[in-house]
């Protein structure tokens, strides 16, 4: 599949409304109680501040560090997406500056994923879109316009796989990948543990012992 080529209708349903609505609601770190996998490397990071992103996953593996399939992956953007960036290990060409950003933003997306580094830093964070690299370069791609780059396909980013469509959770603590399905299945729970934290908090606060407040299992750990 070449970098113009798309994925499959079925592979961009749209997700239900009520449940973007609940992840938009939910604590990210609450979920990691609750899994394992989806979970990004942590070196891949938030360069802004205060930032929360739920969307829905539009991918683009950039091959040769071929600026063209960036322009083609920016095209295809609708409004609520993550543009997840594939740079297939290369982390020392920047894919994104000042005016991907300014497109990704123009053209609805709610954040960018680049499992590499990104260049314009300061013009990133007055833009406003969140951005999560493994740092920043003055080495950007080229206008190469090979053929070995895709979007709208099953990439790795950091160490996660992402498909079209796929929920993106994202804030500064970190990215998580989820399934529609997944996402699903684990909400409620977490929704669940956000509501019950800040009677734990309370109580902490107030001096109850922590073997009353939190739970300490059924074996004895000793000093």
């Amino acid at each position: 599949m070449t970098r113009a080529q798309s994925s499959t209708p079925q592979q961009m349903l749209p997700t239900s409304s009520a449940l973007l609505a609940k992840l938009h609601r939910v604590s990210f770190p609450t979920i990691g109680h609750y899994l394992e996998e989806g979970f990004v490397d942590p070196a891949i990071r938030s360069l802004l501040s205060d930032v929360r992103v739920v969307g829905r996953a539009l991918t683009v593996r950039i091959a040769d560090a071929d600026a063209v399939a960036m322009n083609h992956a920016l095209n295809a953007l609708t409004p609520g997406d993550v543009l997840i960036v594939d740079m297939g290990g290369d982390a020392v060409h920047a894919s994104v500056g000042a005016v991907t950003s300014c497109a990704a933003l123009s053209a609805g997306a709610v954040g960018i994923v680049v499992d590499g580094v990104v260049t314009d830093i300061v013009e990133l964070r007055q833009g406003g879109l969140p951005v999560f690299a493994r740092g920043t370069s003055i080495l950007t791609t080229k206008k190469h316009d090979g053929d070995n780059s895709a979007i709208n396909v099953p990439v790795t980013v950091g160490g996660v796989s992402v498909n079209p469509g796929d929920i993106v959770l994202a804030d500064d603590n970190g990215v998580l990948v989820l399934t529609p399905d997944g996402a699903a299945d684990v909400v409620d729970l977490a929704l669940a543990s956000d509501a019950a934290e800040p009677e734990t908090l309370a109580r902490l606060r107030a001096g109850e012992a922590v073997a009353d407040v939190l739970y300490m299992g059924e074996k004895t750990i000793r000093p």
